[in-house]
């Protein structure tokens, strides 16, 4: 399958590359962009490790301005965890007094794929960073989320080929009470994603998080019963956009989805990666747009081998 590509901002900033192996002083101030720090470790001409980067970064910018931080590739694919990278963010957390936005593996395909993602218990950075607001992490392998209280972080995102249901029970076992976006990419059981839609009950409730205004289930190989799920979730009330994008939704999950309570409130619907049939498309379309919601039916995908609902296949996997 595809995989995802290098982030292009964060916190509303663009992403820029920390350029570690020249002497020049980075020309964007401190706080004008969200600073990717990545080594190569299979470049044979440079042998900078990670610590080394973020040490030389720390001495090119005025840390104390840093808004944003992006942790991209740290090591070889099963080097390190990201508590190594993560452990070096918090050390320094009195000199990054600003920080407000932190993304845990940028990597692309080529990179590492990322089911390759040696992840960490990220919730180290909600307690050495209390005015974040943006946390996302790409790679569900070893990845944890202890129980956890952080009163600011307003947007969870979550990037895996297969979410552990123990990251996602530890998410809505949390105190988060800022939170207002959650993007959860729930993948499948044969890398790791071992959830089912009775461990999303307590978020479709309604009760964890209320001021929560945009849900993200995707890239989901169950996406059908989830669409089911949500159809009659209390949650949806409360929400202004609802993605179910990047799975295996197909015209019976569409379908409960317009059988369940009213979408007009909503702003956008994004289905976008989809098994869904030129007929339910147009049915979503003429039951939503005319009340002003935005509903994105791109990307129809065939699957694999004529093999019907079971070649079904989601955005990200390995």
């Amino acid at each position: 399958m595809s995989g995802v590509d290098h982030l292009h901002e964060l916190l509303g900033l663009p992403a820029v590359d920390f350029r570690h192996a020249t002497n020049e002083a980075p020309a964007q101030a401190a706080d004008a962009a969200a600073w990717r720090i990545a080594v190569d470790p299979y470049d044979d001409e440079s042998e900078m490790t990670w610590e080394q980067a973020f040490q030389a970064f720390l001495g090119a910018v005025d840390p104390g301005g840093v808004r944003a931080l992006i942790i991209g590739q740290w090591g070889e694919a099963t080097d390190e965890t990201s508590s190594y990278p993560i452990g070096l963010v918090t050390a320094a957390a009195d000199r990054l007094t600003s920080l407000e936005a932190i993304f845990v593996g940028d990597m692309t395909r080529e990179e590492n794929e990322i089911s390759w993602i040696e992840q960490s218990d990220v919730t180290a950075l909600l307690s050495a960073f209390p005015g974040l607001l943006e946390l996302g992490v790409r790679g569900g392998t070893s990845l944890e989320f202890s129980l956890s209280k952080h009163e600011r972080l307003r947007s969870l995102t979550i990037e895996t080929g297969g979410l552990p249901a123990g990251v996602i029970r530890g998410i809505l076992d949390s105190e988060l009470p800022a939170l207002e976006r959650l993007d959860l990419w729930l993948g499948v059981a044969e890398y790791g994603g071992d959830a089912d839609v009775s461990d999303l009950a307590p978020l479709l409730s309604g009760s964890r998080f209320p001021r929560l205004h945009h849900l993200g289930l995707r890239n989901s190989e169950v996406q059908n019963e989830i669409a089911t799920a949500v159809a009659g979730a209390p949650v949806v009330a409360q929400l202004r956009t609802l993605d179910l994008s990047h799975g295996t939704l197909g015209d019976e999950g569409a379908a409960a989805l317009l059988e369940g309570q009213p979408l007009t409130h909503l702003e956008r619907l994004d289905l976008h990666h989809h098994f869904l049939t030129a007929p339910m498309e147009r049915r979503i379309k003429e039951a939503l747009e005319p009340y002003g919601v935005q509903v994105d039916v791109s990307e129809r995908e065939e699957p694999w081998a004529d093999r019907g609902a079971e070649g079904r296949y989601t955005t990200v996997s390995e």
